[in-house]
């Protein structure tokens, strides 16, 4: 009987919190993400040895810098996981052969849904404006990723019949954009970064993509996949802009451990959604934050549409804050040599 009113306080808790989430307005997000972080301590144990292992009192925690972010490797050997709701499936992490992947697990996919949806369109309007085109090889091949179940929701949600995924059939996508920049509405082409490297490189001719950048959103996410030379951010919007004749590349900054996303619309200055916030930690002191904008640090998320999990991650990524304190840029990733004093605390972590 006990098992059975713990229960229930922990999903009433939830769905309140959840509710909180989807209707919260800025100047939420800090009392917000104090009561996620008291939650995620009460009901997740590896989040809470964690924060126990860092020497902070939840007490004692005002502000949501104050609150200790998981290392993200702990996505690869545990189940980050809040309360005792049923797990439906993981989103899974690419990474490279031989790496383990990173696994989080979902218990409401409608929720990751609403939040994403909610979030693309506050910066970019409502999805039934677009013709979406997803070239994601790499993610495609792959049943479990985060990226090809949000796109797979827009697409659906675009109610467009031209929308829909490519793996490497360029002819065939070039010729639907064709189509689809002769209608009325916008065209947005979202793609793995060298896929769409390759895209511009197969020789095909994308001059007509000039005419209709008004209309027309190309976006970049992922990288390269170990499928091409890393390029930076800059010089990979540079090439683009230069072979598909347009004045900016969009940019998405997203992950299997985040159910929230942020957008670039240019320059790879991210605005985060509005569920999610960002704060760096010195590249030396995980403990220490960097408060002075445009100074390199290491990207703590806090993501309050991970209620299920953890809402707090410290990222392998570097990046710099701009002079809002909000928007971001992601400038690269840590070393191994870098991560040392997080490592140790993880190691330390049972199973």
């Amino acid at each position: 009987m006990r098992l059975n009113q713990m229960d229930q306080t922990i999903a009433q808790e939830r769905e309140s919190l959840k509710s909180r989430v989807l209707h919260m307005q800025a100047a939420d997000f800090d009392a917000l993400a104090l009561d996620v972080f008291r939650y995620q301590y009460t009901y997740n144990p590896l989040y809470q040895q964690y924060v126990q292992l860092s020497g902070v009192s939840p007490e004692k925690v005002e502000h949501w810098t104050q609150i200790p972010f998981l290392p993200i490797e702990l996505f690869k050997n545990h189940q980050v996981l809040t309360g005792s709701q049923s797990v439906l499936f993981s989103f899974e992490s690419s990474g490279t052969t031989g790496q383990i992947p990173s696994k989080h697990p979902v218990c409401d996919p409608g929720f990751y849904q609403e939040i994403s949806k909610i979030a693309f369109e506050r910066e970019y309007g409502s999805l039934s404006d677009y013709h979406i085109f997803a070239l994601l090889p790499s993610y495609l091949e792959r049943s479990t990723s985060s990226l090809v179940f949000m796109m797979d929701h827009f697409i659906k949600s675009s109610g467009s019949v031209l929308s829909g995924f490519y793996l490497n059939q360029y002819q065939e996508l070039v010729q639907a954009l064709r189509e689809a920049l002769a209608t009325d509405k916008k065209v947005w082409l979202m793609g793995v970064t060298f896929g769409l490297l390759d895209l511009v490189d197969s020789g095909i001719d994308l001059s007509f993509l000039q005419e209709h950048k008004d209309r027309l959103i190309v976006m970049e996410t992922g990288g390269m996949k170990g499928r091409r030379e890393e390029w930076i951010r800059d010089k990979v919007h540079a090439y683009l802009q230069e072979k598909m004749g347009l004045d900016s590349i969009a940019s998405e900054y997203g992950m299997t451990e985040l159910f929230s996303q942020g957008y670039a619309k240019f320059q790879g200055i991210f605005t985060p959604a509005y569920t999610m916030r960002v704060c760096l930690r010195e590249v030396g002191d995980p403990f220490a934050l960097v408060t002075q904008p445009h100074k390199t640090g290491g990207i703590k998320v806090a993501d309050l549409g991970n209620v299920d999990s953890c809402s707090f991650i410290e990222t392998r990524d570097l990046g710099s804050l701009e002079d809002d304190g909000v928007r971001f840029k992601v400038l690269g990733r840590f070393d191994n040599s870098e991560m040392r004093g997080c490592s140790l605390m993880v190691s330390g972590m049972g199973n």
